[in-house]
């Protein structure tokens, strides 16, 4: 269910901004800042960059894209 919420306009224009960078729609940018927070907050020793390889390794599962990984 959707819900609204007021957010600065700060963070309003600097996702409207990244959103086009992205090719992402406004509430998508922000629900992607959002879930990169929430994983950071969780997981304070993780980079950003090993956080979003992760977001997309979850996404991309989801989307039935996946391969088995051999080691050595």
């Amino acid at each position: 269910m959707a819900t609204a919420v007021r957010i600065s306009e700060n963070l309003l224009n600097d996702a409207r901004k990244y959103s086009k960078i992205d090719h992402r729609s406004l509430t998508a940018q922000i629900e992607h800042w959002a879930s990169i927070g929430k994983c950071a907050e969780e997981n304070p020793d993780l980079t950003y960059g090993l956080i979003k390889e992760m977001l997309i390794g979850i996404h991309e599962l989801d989307q039935g894209e996946k391969t088995e990984y051999s080691f050595g």
